[in-house]
Parts: structure tokens; sequence; C-alpha cells
């Protein structure tokens, strides 16, 4: 590592404390987050969704829109407990992690329709999948912020990745075709894991002729989990980029976790209608990889950040629905 970089990376962990909100939690607020998460995977799991059905549009755009007031509605509870800087931090860790999840939805809709899962099973086999990402995120920021804190040096890796994952995801062509049957995660399941290729409800296993076999939806929850550690390679070091407390790191990607079902259920369909979200998706990126490159010599406060998150994302659903309008005009002209 150059002189000059390996001073500027010495500094880094010195200077943290400076440029992102730092807090003592308390052992009461994980309580009530854990809590507060806890009962609504249960509400979702044994209220809303007890029964297995089709979700119309109109149900998952409700739902969608209560996942995202709670998820917004929570930075109250971080503005109230640590001020101001710390709710900043939230909410731009939670809008970056939203919109870079939409990616997981239009890879979840491949893989459901791969499979062809029966649409009232599929929010199960989601729901099992979200409590995974869960499981893993936690993981992924824990040893996150634990390697940034021991090695400064990290945070050039993790803006690179960015950076190259920014690259990729602008210049991603959205009608390339998927071929899940060349997927090494899909060839281990079927190798080690015994399964029938019927669906027994929304069983992930059943029995046939005395043999425990996994249903198709253990393979859909098993890719499902494997795609989530693909995009959290880019998701949390972009929101380790906003912010370093723990809490708002987990906090934030576990709230913006929670609505990915909902917002499934309402975009999957829709994949056509956002053709330059890849592009957005790679500037919002491109932003959060340079921001930590440079945190050493400039810090961006966390308003401006969630300002580049909210102005790039509205840019680049209105190009988008503005050209499906220029289309469709060019469409109708040529029919005449």
């Amino acid at each position: 590592m150059p002189a000059g970089l390996a001073v500027a990376a010495a500094s880094a962990a010195a200077n943290t404390n400076d440029t992102f909100a730092t807090f003592d939690v308390t052992a009461f607020e994980w309580i009530a987050f854990i809590g507060l998460v806890t009962a609504l995977l249960l509400a979702d799991l044994l209220v809303l969704h007890r029964k297995p059905h089709v979700i119309p549009v109109r149900e998952a755009a409700i739902e969608t829109s209560v996942w995202v007031a709670i998820g917004l509605a929570f930075g109250l509870l971080v503005l109230t407990w640590h001020g101001g800087q710390a709710a900043g931090e939230y909410w731009t860790g939670y809008l970056l992690e939203l919109s870079l999840s939409v990616d997981n939805v239009f890879v979840w809709a491949v893989i459901l329709t791969f499979f062809v899962v029966p649409s009232e099973y599929q929010f199960r086999v989601l729901f099992w999948g979200v409590f995974g990402a869960l499981v893993l995120r936690a993981g992924f920021i824990f040893a996150g912020v634990a390697l940034i804190e021991r090695f400064s040096f990290v945070l050039y890796i993790f803006g690179a990745i960015l950076l190259w994952s920014a690259w990729k995801i602008a210049r991603h062509d959205e009608n390339e075709a998927v071929d899940l049957q060349k997927s090494r995660t899909l060839s281990v399941v079927r190798r080690f894991i015994p399964s029938t290729t019927e669906y027994d409800g929304q069983k992930l296993f059943t029995r046939r002729n005395g043999s425990r076999l996994a249903t198709p939806l253990f393979a859909v929850l098993v890719l499902v989990e494997s795609t989530d550690v693909v995009f959290a390679v880019d998701s949390v070091p972009a929101v380790l980029a906003v912010a370093r407390e723990q809490f708002i790191v987990f906090s934030s990607n576990a709230f913006a976790i929670l609505g990915l079902r909902s917002m499934y259920f309402l975009l999957a369909g829709a994949k056509d209608r956002f053709r330059y979200l890849n592009v957005g998706l790679g500037i919002i990126l491109a932003s959060v990889g340079i921001k930590m490159l440079l945190s050493d010599f400039v810090h961006l406060p966390a308003v401006l950040s969630l300002g580049i998150i909210v102005v790039v994302l509205a840019g680049a659903i209105w190009f988008s629905t503005a050209a499906d309008r220029r289309d469709a005009r060019t469409a109708g002209m040529d029919e005449r």
C-alpha cells in the first residue's frame, strides 16, 4: 500500500467518531428492535397470511405502503434516542437498501417462474427467504463493521467492490435471459438432497413411499437465500458507506428487507416499465463507493447522501415512464 494511502487508512479509525454518529446502544433498544421485528414477522405469517392465497396488486400495494411507513417511522425512534445525525444515517441506509433490493425482486420473479411455483404458495417461501436473509445480513454487517474497526484499509476494498458493482449493474441487460439450469446451487441441491418434482402445498419437505423428500419449494428457498448472499456483497458495503453503528446498519437493512415480499407482488410484473432503473442503481452505488473511498478526506453529510438517492431514483423512474410514453406514441403513429 502506498505510504500516503497507508497514513490515510491509519487515520480512518481515529476520524470515524467525527464523521459518523456514535452512541451506546442500550439493551432496551436492542430488545425493542428485535421484539418489534419478531412481532411483525409473526403477525405477517400467522395473521395476515395464515391461509395461502393469491395476493392481488391492490393488497400488495397496501402492504408495501405499510411496510415503508413502518421502516420510515422507526427512524423517528432513532431520532428520539440518538439525535438527528443518527436518524439521517438510518433513513439514508434504509432508502439505499430499499432501492438496491429492487433487483432482488426481479431475480425472485425469475426463480419463481422457472419453478412454476403456484401463486398462492409464493408468499410462504419468500417469508422464509426473508427470515434467512435477516440472519445472513446480521452476520455480514457485524463482520463488516468489525473488519473496518480492526483493519481500516478494508474501506478501500469495499469502495472498489461498490464501484465494480455499479459498473456491472449499470451495464446489465435486463432482457438477458437467466438460465437457472446452469446454477451451481441448484445442481448441488439436486445432487445431494433427495427431491421430488411435485409440490405438496406449502411444504418444503414431503413423504413419498416412506421416504422424506424435498419439494421444489426447498430448491426455490435455497436459490432465494443464495441470491441474497450475492446481493449482500453490494448492499452491506453500501450501507457501511453512510453509517458505521451496527444498530443503524442492521435496523435499516432489516426494515428494508421486511417489505420485500409485498414489493415482489407489487413489482414483479413491472420489470419492463423501469428500463433505466439499473442505470440509476449503478449511479447510486457509484456515489456511495466514491463516498467510502474519499471518507478520509471529504465527509458528505447523511442528508446529502439521502438527497442523491431520492433524486437519482426519481430521475430513473421519470425517464423510464417518459420512454414508455414515447414508445406508445410511436407505436400509435405506426399503426396509422
